[in-house]
């Protein structure tokens, strides 16, 4: 990845935490990373540990977040997630995975949408 979609990327999960924040999600990591894939940001809201995946663009061309989850990447999401339920103490607890898209114009302000339960993982039912 380019210096700029890092950039790009750092800057929307920055945005996302923010906006999460606002709507009262309680952020308890960032970045968590494994041999498993990796969660953008894991939080806790409403009795539920809720997965986000980040999506940033710098313009509204690129797809929708939910098009870029494909079931490989969702896999990779899932077995993330389950690594670090049970590196937190979390096993039994209720979780889902959200997705937030985020378009980062370079003027004006970013357009965030928020997708609970953007999906469900093959295997987690």
């Amino acid at each position: 990845m380019s210096n700029d979609g890092k950039l790009l990327g750092a800057a929307g999960e920055e945005a996302a935490e923010r906006f999460l924040r606002a709507r009262g999600y309680r952020i308890l990591a960032r970045n968590f990373s494994t041999p498993l894939g990796e969660l953008d940001l894991v939080c806790f809201h409403e009795g539920t540990v809720v997965f986000v995946e980040v999506k940033a663009r710098a313009t509204d061309a690129a797809a929708d977040p939910e098009a870029n989850i494909n079931s490989a990447k969702q896999r990779r999401l899932y077995r993330a997630a389950r690594a670090w339920l049970a590196a937190n103490r979390y096993p039994e607890c209720a979780y889902r995975f959200d997705a937030v898209s985020i378009v980062l114009p370079e003027s004006g302000e970013p357009r965030i949408r928020h997708i609970i339960e953007a999906f469900v993982p093959e295997g987690a039912i």
